[in-house]
């Protein structure tokens, strides 16, 4: 007989049956708790009128366009989320992101009625339907809507037309306002006063804000290192949440995790971000060793903080070897380039034995040396010496022109070395000899040193 146990997640979906699967976490419908249901909201919710630069920079003529569609059709439309925070905050938005109570269905029609283009109909389960305005620019435009239904990681929602209701789904109170076309700014929970006072709060109960959808607890501390003023005012009560609610990141999928994590090793405070996270127990659910290196982040962070790290420097601390890095890598999947500069970070954060006129020469051989790209050898080694914290060797090595290594197998052909296995050897020791010598020797040069060069490994066979 078929247990619960050996049914397949892929299965165990299927049938609905999710809360016999050990790796992962019962579907339950929103709770209310006593703090979401005495939460106070502002009766008035307009609190400020927007009259700045950086408001006016956003109508392009594809938004206001937009705008005008939704007009024609009688449904409202406000700008909502990250948009409205960095524009209270005197910031650029790089996005725009759209609310609206017209359905799904309604926006389709409207769209359709006026042959504007439709895209990425993956969202709109969730409500969302992006339109490519003036065949031109894509807007996510998503229906206001409550989370019926939650697993940690996904939500079965319900459309509405309350604007309270969507706000208050949402997860930092920042996040939670909307933005009229005319300016004003809706604030149901707060939020512009938390702004004002760099405060990083959740929506009412944290506990089940944080339990709706686990990757919440990264979103905390990537918002915290956007907003806040000080790298540790956090306040307890939420620590001791998150500290509690830090195991739901186990089923959350690495490449979700990394997003979070690589903007807030992007952001203000990383360091001390990165060490409140693992005091609170997140490490160990995002691929970290259960000891990591605190001490060398800490010598990292003294040295090299100034230089403007790569997050890759900054997760490179706390792992002592390649092996904890393939365990990272495997957890949270990093791009093809993200892994091998911590690959390279870690292999090569050492002392180099350094030549006594020539101080940046080991540097330069692993860039000449390199069987990777050489732009990416250059980026990794420039991330190396702001590991080390070798501020004049990387003003150096930032001035250092890359210099061409004149030889090629042609050049060998042409002076009489036969094609073979010789080539492989012959290259590496001329470019040595060309590296030491500081990239003087032209090829006429290196070509008079192949006959001494090929009887050396001709002796050696």
């Amino acid at each position: 007989m078929i247990t619960g146990y050996h049914i397949s997640l892929k299965l165990c979906r299927y049938l609905k049956l999710r809360s016999f699967c050990s790796n992962t976490i019962p579907e339950r419908r929103r709770v209310r708790s006593k703090m979401d249901m005495e939460l106070k909201s502002r009766d008035n919710p307009v609190v400020i009128k927007l009259d700045s630069p950086e408001f006016h920079n956003i109508f392009t003529q594809e938004v206001v366009d937009l705008k005008k569609l939704f007009d024609k059709y009688q449904h409202e439309i406000r700008i909502a989320g990250g948009a409205v925070r960095d524009l209270l905050m005197g910031h650029q938005p790089k996005d725009l992101d759209f609310a609206t109570p017209a359905t799904p269905q309604q926006m389709k029609d409207m769209f359709m009625a006026e042959n504007i283009r439709m895209i990425n109909m993956s969202g709109e389960k969730h409500g969302t339907i992006t339109p490519r305005i003036n065949d031109k620019e894509n807007f996510e435009v998503t229906t206001l809507r409550v989370d019926i239904i939650t697993d940690g990681r996904h939500a079965e929602v319900e459309f509405t037309t309350d604007w309270k209701l969507d706000a208050n789904r949402r997860d930092l109170t920042v996040n939670s306002m909307f933005l009229g076309f005319e300016g004003n700014v809706y604030d149901y929970f707060f939020g512009y006063d938390d702004l004002k006072r760099r405060r990083v709060a959740f929506v009412g109960d944290a506990d089940v804000r944080i339990k709706e959808d686990y990757l919440r607890v990264m979103r905390y501390f990537r918002f915290y290192g956007r907003i806040s003023e000080k790298p540790d005012n956090h306040e307890k009560s939420t620590l001791e949440i998150i500290k509690n609610n830090v195991d739901g990141l186990q089923n959350i999928s690495g490449e979700r995790i990394w997003m979070e994590l690589k903007k807030i090793l992007e952001g203000s405070f990383s360091g001390a971000l990165l060490k409140t996270m693992l005091d609170v127990g997140i490490g160990k659910h995002i691929g970290l060793p259960l000891e990591p290196n605190i001490e060398e982040l800490d010598r990292v962070l003294i040295r090299g903080r100034h230089l403007g790290l790569h997050p890759m420097s900054y997760l490179a601390a706390l792992l002592r070897d390649m092996d904890e890095v393939t365990v990272l890598h495997r957890r949270l999947k990093f791009s093809g380039y993200d892994r091998e500069m911590l690959y390279y970070i870690v292999e090569h954060r050492e002392n180099k034995e350094a030549h006594p006129h020539r101080p940046l020469l080991p540097y330069e051989k692993l860039v000449l040396n390199t069987k990777i790209k050489q732009k990416d050898a250059v980026d990794y080694v420039r991330e190396v010496l702001k590991y080390r914290g070798e501020e004049k060797l990387l003003e150096e090595f930032n001035k250092w022109e890359l210099p061409r290594f004149p030889m090629s197998g042609k050049i060998l052909k042409d002076n009489g070395v036969p094609p073979g296995k010789m080539y492989g050897p012959i290259i590496s020791k001329l470019k040595d000899i060309w590296i030491d010598n500081n990239y003087i020797q032209t090829a006429e040069d290196l070509a008079k040193l192949l006959p001494g060069i090929i009887a050396e490994i001709d002796m050696r066979k």
